[in-house]
């Protein structure tokens, strides 16, 4: 009995782990970001909270975005396997506590999901117009992640090979965050809806900086690799992030400006305004991981501040 009942506990143990090793492979709380851009874009696009076919449709899609996330990151950790067992040993794959089998299981599982709630969708949206063909752009944008993925990763022989090639492999990643706006704004029938359009250069710009940046934290550990950071060095990085944070700033501001959103509520967009320009000073200072940590937090006050322009 005593036996069993061991045996029992093991058995839970081992199940606990391998499904927290299975969310550090999909790097699950990241990809939460992805449901919070659809719901987003949908927000933005019926200026007003989602509800009834289109909640289901805006839930289908950001479920549609979570998994192709956890799919990337799982495939991105499946193709540098080799590396991270110097860099990284004790991720799920190189530490074997993730099988390759098995992680190439996952990886086509996530995308399946992604494919079968993007299709799941399409089937509720046909039910709300007389003319499918309005939907299409959802289909569109999830295909155009689909080549920025294989593009990306190298998957093929005839692919561009983003991800070693610098700063249009950061432009990949931060073009992919930015789609993830106009698919929720597109499940609504609105895909170049002006606000949903805006938040995608603003998400877009944020995120380039910000990758930018990461790559200078992790330069040390980049060795051999040939991200942007590593091709001009530290400071000349440090100071293209800041040009494109200036940029940033005038992406929040020119909305406003134009009318898109009421000029009024500039006012909210102060916070992340604001907290941007202290990322200089830790640029300045070469203090990285606070930079990078500061345009998170300037992105999260802007989408903040835009939601709350759009539902009042």
């Amino acid at each position: 009995m005593r036996w069993a009942s061991n045996q029992y506990r093991m058995t839970r143990r081992r199940l606990v782990a391998s499904f927290s090793d299975w969310l550090e492979l999909f790097r699950a709380g990241n990809c939460v970001t992805g449901l919070v851009g659809v719901f987003l874009g949908a927000t933005l696009a019926l200026e007003t909270i989602p509800s009834g076919d289109e909640a289901r449709i805006t839930l289908l899609l950001g479920l549609s975005v979570y998994a192709f996330m956890a799919s990337w990151n799982a495939l991105n950790d499946y193709l540098d396997l080799n590396i991270d067992k110097v860099n990284q040993p004790g991720r799920p794959i190189p530490s074997g506590r993730i099988s390759i089998s098995s992680a190439r299981n996952g990886i086509l599982l996530m995308m399946a999901i992604s494919l079968g709630s993007l299709a799941q969708g399409g089937l509720i949206a046909s039910g709300l117009t007389e003319d499918f063909s309005s939907w299409y752009p959802a289909v569109f944008i999830w295909l155009a992640a689909i080549l920025l993925l294989v593009n990306y990763e190298s998957i093929g022989s005839v692919t561009l090979g983003l991800k070693e090639r610098g700063l249009p492999g950061n432009l990949a990643i931060s073009l992919s965050v930015g789609l993830v706006v106009l698919f929720g704004a597109a499940g609504v029938f609105d895909p170049w809806n002006q606000r949903a359009v805006s938040l995608f250069f603003i998400g877009t710009l944020y995120n380039l900086a910000r990758e930018i940046i990461k790559d200078i934290e992790d330069m040390e550990g980049d060795e051999g690799r040939n991200t942007f950071a590593m091709r001009v060095g530290a400071e000349k990085a440090r100071a293209v992030a800041w040009a494109i944070l200036l940029v940033t700033m005038i992406a929040l501001i020119s909305p406003f400006a134009l009318n898109v959103f009421p000029d009024i509520h500039l006012i909210l967009m102060a916070p992340a305004l604001f907290t941007l320009t202290v990322v200089k000073k830790h640029l300045f200072l070469a203090e990285d991981t606070a930079a990078q940590k500061m345009t998170k937090k300037s992105m999260i006050l802007a989408l903040i501040g835009i939601l709350i322009s759009a539902l009042v």
